[in-house]
């Protein structure tokens, strides 16, 4: 370590080194971030304007929706700027806040997911107390935990990077500033921050993913019995979507994090990857809940003929 050079600049290795593709991956992802942008912005507009659309499910999915559009504008405007400068080079200051605002948004998501579940839950196996239940201060309450949460261990990994020394002669095998690739361009010890981690993805990861798919063995168990196929269609549409949202999320997350290449600096698919949870996943989500909801997508066709 005494032959390196600590530096405040840090270096990205980008999405490609052919200069001819610069321009083409420009496009395609400032269209990426346009049709992020809308999607997600036309749920929370249709959500605060239809009074169909404001109860506790779509209050989550209205704040899932934001949290989408502040998730994929931490990472695309930045990705745009470097594509458009071809520079790839990032500032140690606006990298750690980069990455700062990615784990709040993540784990701010991966807890409202848990949310959502346990909405679903309620409204699906005590629909009498429901109201009574999730009434919206306890709405409020459960998406402030979420954000705090997302709040305090962002805070905390922010402060751990803070105490390592990064090295100019290592790029960043990334697109943007992602925790497992500023560990492998730290020129200092990362074991705290190592341990930290692997903390916080038991936790966050494991724990609530376990949170999250719990209540549907009961809610499963429910739709099967319930009388009415009206009722059981309703009730598998809501689930499914947000159990494919789910699914998509931590498969991409769990496929970047717990890639056994993950110290292979040259690992392409390693950096697709992290291209698709940082990304496409906040383009998804409007797309599944809206082609799977009918409420939604009434509320489209009210809004569009009036």
């Amino acid at each position: 370590m005494k032959n390196q050079t600590i530096s405040n600049v840090l270096i990205l290795s980008g999405l490609s080194d052919v200069p001819s593709l610069q321009l083409p991956l420009f496009l395609v992802f400032l269209l990426v971030y346009l049709m992020t942008l809308t999607g997600n912005l036309l749920i929370v507009l249709l959500i605060c304007t239809d009074s169909h659309l404001q109860t506790p499910m779509y209050f989550f999915l209205g704040t899932l929706a934001c949290l989408d559009m502040g998730y994929s504008s931490v990472t695309i405007p930045r990705m745009l700027f470097d594509l458009y400068t071809q520079k790839w080079i990032i500032s140690l200051q606006a990298c750690l806040f980069q990455n700062f605002c990615f784990m709040f948004f993540a784990i701010s998501e991966v807890s409202l997911l848990a949310v959502m579940s346990y909405d679903r839950y309620v409204a699906i196996c005590r629909p009498l107390h429901y109201t009574q239940i999730m009434y919206w201060k306890t709405c409020v309450l459960l998406i402030s935990v979420a954000l705090f949460s997302g709040m305090i261990v962002s805070l905390i990994h922010t402060s751990l990077l803070l105490n390592l020394n990064f090295c100019v002669s290592k790029p960043l095998q990334s697109f943007f500033c992602d925790l497992p690739q500023l560990f492998q361009v730290s020129c200092s010890d990362p074991f705290i921050n190592l341990l930290f981690s692997l903390l916080i993805g038991t936790l966050f990861g494991v724990g609530t993913l376990g949170v999250t798919f719990c209540p549907y063995v009961i809610i499963l168990n429910t739709i099967i019995k319930m009388q009415s196929k009206a009722m059981r269609s309703k009730a598998f549409s809501t689930c499914s979507s947000h159990l494919t949202v789910v699914f998509i999320f931590y498969f991409t997350v769990f496929f970047n994090y717990l890639d056994p290449s993950a110290n292979d600096n040259f690992s392409e698919h390693r950096r697709i990857s992290s291209l698709f949870y940082a990304l496409l996943t906040p383009l998804l989500n409007p797309l599944i809940y809206s082609l799977r909801n009918q409420e939604l997508k009434s509320s489209l066709k009210r809004v569009l003929h009036s």
